[in-house]
């Protein structure tokens, strides 16, 4: 018998997050296109971050038929969140004048690059990345490169660069209750053993 679960945050309703749950404005609009095997993981940020911005739009699949429309917003300019050697690093320019539509792959590295190759108008994008440096909270996976975050925790460093001074820290509250949760299921010992450095 499974557990009841909240419909919007489909956490057990026990463990329910709405609450922590912000609703931010953003001039920044989001796109998440996360792949299929993203959708049931216990830590599914990007569903946090979808439920957190009042611009945000989650799309689960592998091709986007609709993409093309998806990226069809008069006066925003499309840029993808994805490294690459063309990548741009992310900079508060206040004199854009065209906000940005910001399309966020979200799924495991290797998940990710097969979106991009399955949808050739997703890679054809002008490629935007984060400022090295950045150091992941997510304390139950170990980062596969430096700098590695999870999708959530991009977004919001995203955010915060492109939209400065404006905070975007409460998107990580039901991200902390989440991860902080999960090690109290597995237990102190448990985690020291197996995440800790």
């Amino acid at each position: 018998m499974s557990r009841a679960r909240c419909e919007r945050c489909q956490r057990p309703q026990s463990h329910c997050l709405c609450a922590l749950i912000p609703s931010l404005p953003s001039r920044t609009k989001v796109l998440i296109l996360q792949h299929p095997s993203e959708v049931d993981h216990a830590l599914n940020t990007a569903r946090l971050a979808a439920l957190g911005l009042q611009q945000a739009q989650l799309v689960v699949g592998e091709v986007f038929d609709d993409l093309a429309a998806w990226l069809n917003h008069p006066g925003y300019q499309a840029r993808l969140l994805f490294p690459g050697e063309e990548a741009e690093v992310i900079s508060h320019n206040a004199d854009d004048i065209q906000p940005w539509l910001l399309v966020v792959p979200d799924g495991t590295w290797r998940k990710a690059r097969k979106l991009l190759h399955l949808n050739p108008l997703l890679a054809s994008l002008p490629r935007v990345t984060l400022a090295p440096g950045a150091t992941s909270r997510y304390r139950l996976r170990k980062a596969p490169a430096p700098g590695a975050l999870s999708t959530l925790e991009a977004i919001t460093q995203a955010l915060e660069t492109l939209e400065s001074p404006q905070s975007f820290a409460p998107l990580l509250a039901p991200f902390e209750r989440l991860i902080e949760g999960q090690i109290e299921a597995m237990g102190a010992e448990t985690f020291s053993r197996n995440h800790e450095r």
